[in-house]
């Protein structure tokens, strides 16, 4: 064969690689309002980065026949590229190849390819769209689970991990994105679940639409298992994009920083009377972060679920921190096991890649009740307060009104070892609200006149923030106005924090 042949070969296996499972099912791929494995990589990374490995790789299965079937790539897409000029690791699972479906080869590709990023350092994303382990394989394919999930476990809190679910994923494809630490869906074409519809018809006799059972919104807003939703899968790349740009390479560095346009002694005389007189007036915590952060620029997480509490990511004069807040506009902002859950899952990816945490503190306590207490609220809260604890990165926190009974403690309080404690003079830190306290201190031995008299008391002497400030629990009372130059001071000032906790193999979270 002359070189030219064997340079026309390669072109050759170039092209039917590149093809995945031919024209007509890529057709119906983007009939489907999906697109292809490649494609959704030409969105993620930066132009003509990208870097294939095992494009060659086939399956090495011969039962059923399997072995007249062979697709050059075998139905997975893996290299490196670059975003934002910084290294990552990509596999993308291609559905026009036996339905994305996972084989021994294809799980070699992507272990692979998370194996050199933990030598590199460099964060892996999964965009997965995959019917589950290859039926035709039998247990080869379950040990390639196994082994993608041992890893996943083991990079976990060493490099961040993106999963994309970006079509209908089941069974074993659901266990790896589910260790990751975000999990992005894509609405209407994305699908997640354990078993499919007609399993639990069989099993259970219920009746339930893929869309009900482990849709983007059903994930989104029930479950909490996804955490960002986008409306196509370009939209999701775009968005993986954005939240990298928070995002350290890996455990050792600290986020990238950004130049930042926005003044850091800008002041918003607005949020000086954005807490209303009354006390159970609610109001938009949103509106309080997004005037306080630079460009108003909030990256919301879940931000359809467990809505009491907000998180995400923001900078502050271009360095990257993570938020979370209570939002007094949804339940009154009290802490319940979602709430609880969905914050300490964060606070902990936060401490785990060096991102300082900002709590901005409104709460009336925990959520009473039956439903709550048997679904274990003890328990659930306690993980938030452990988070919170545990994290030894910046912890600056801003109590803009109530910080009543132990979720005052919950919350980032000076307790628990937050390095600077901001107050508005609108906050009102007590063990629980004037009305409640004077009724258990006096047990109705007052007239109204009296009672009223004693709610007034205890609420200038306790409902406010100078007894905190007395005892050294606040720092400082701020005008709200200043909140972003305040929070810019206190971030500068814990740049060089260096805290470690007492050595162990690991803690034992209240899980």
């Amino acid at each position: 064969m002359s070189t030219n042949d064997k340079f026309r070969l390669l072109e050759e296996n170039n092209r039917k690689a590149e093809l995945g499972g031919g024209e007509e099912r890529i057709k119906k791929q983007h009939e489907a309002g999906r697109k292809t494995a490649r494609e959704r990589i030409n969105d993620l990374v930066d132009p003509n980065t990208f870097v294939e490995v095992d494009k060659f790789v086939t399956h090495r299965t011969t039962d059923f026949d399997m072995d007249k079937q062979k697709f050059l790539g075998d139905g997975v897409v893996t290299g490196y590229g670059k975003i934002d000029g910084r290294l990552v690791y990509v596999f993308a699972q291609d559905f026009t190849v036996f339905g994305g479906s996972l084989s021994r080869a294809n799980a070699d590709k992507i272990v692979k390819i998370m194996d050199l990023a933990m030598r590199m350092g460099a964060p892996v994303i999964g965009l997965n769209d995959s019917g589950g382990a290859r039926i035709q394989e039998g247990v080869e394919s379950l040990g390639g689970y196994a082994d993608i999930f041992y890893r996943n476990v083991m990079s976990s809190g060493v490099i961040p991990q993106i999963s994309a679910i970006l079509g209908p994923c089941a069974g074993g494809a659901v266990y790896s994105p589910a260790i990751t630490d975000f999990i992005m869906m894509v609405k209407d074409t994305s699908y997640m679940f354990v078993t499919g519809p007609d399993v639990i018809k069989t099993v259970t006799h219920e009746e339930v639409t893929k869309e009900e059972l482990g849709g983007a919104m059903t994930h989104n807003s029930k479950s909490g298992v996804a955490h960002l939703m986008a409306t196509d899968d370009e939209q999701a790349m775009m968005m993986i994009r954005e939240l990298m740009s928070f995002l350290p390479s890996n455990n050792m560095e600290d986020p990238p920083v950004k130049v930042c346009t926005d003044n850091p002694h800008r002041e918003e005389d607005s949020l000086d009377s954005i807490v209303p007189d009354d006390p159970n007036k609610p109001y938009d915590m949103h509106d309080i972060i997004t005037k306080v952060v630079d460009d108003a620029n909030f990256f919301e997480i879940q931000p359809y679920y467990a809505k009491n509490i907000i998180i995400g990511f923001a900078r502050l004069n271009g360095r990257p921190v993570g938020i979370v807040a209570n939002q007094p506009a949804n339940l009154a902002g009290v802490l319940d096991i979602d709430s609880s859950i969905k914050a300490a899952r964060f606070v902990r990816f936060c401490d785990a890649f060096n991102i300082p945490l900002i709590t901005f503190e409104d709460v009336p306590g925990f959520l009473p009740g039956t439903v709550q207490e048997f679904g274990g609220i003890i328990k659930h809260g306690a993980k938030l307060l452990y988070a919170f604890a545990e994290a030894t990165v910046p912890k600056i926190t801003v109590i803009t009104r109530k910080a009543y009974g132990g979720a005052y403690d919950v919350m980032s309080s000076k307790h628990i070892g937050a390095d600077i404690n901001y107050a508005f003079p609108t906050a009102e830190i007590a063990v629980m609200g004037p009305e409640g306290a004077v009724n258990i201190i006096y047990k109705n031995k007052l007239s109204e006149e009296e009672r009223k008299q004693a709610i007034d008391d205890y609420r200038s002497t306790f409902a406010s923030p100078y007894k905190a400030a007395q005892l050294g629990y606040i720092d400082e009372i701020i005008y709200p106005r200043q909140t972003r130059y305040k929070l810019i001071q206190a971030l500068e000032m814990t740049q060089t924090k260096s805290k470690t906790n007492p050595p162990k193999k690991h803690g034992n979270i209240p899980l």
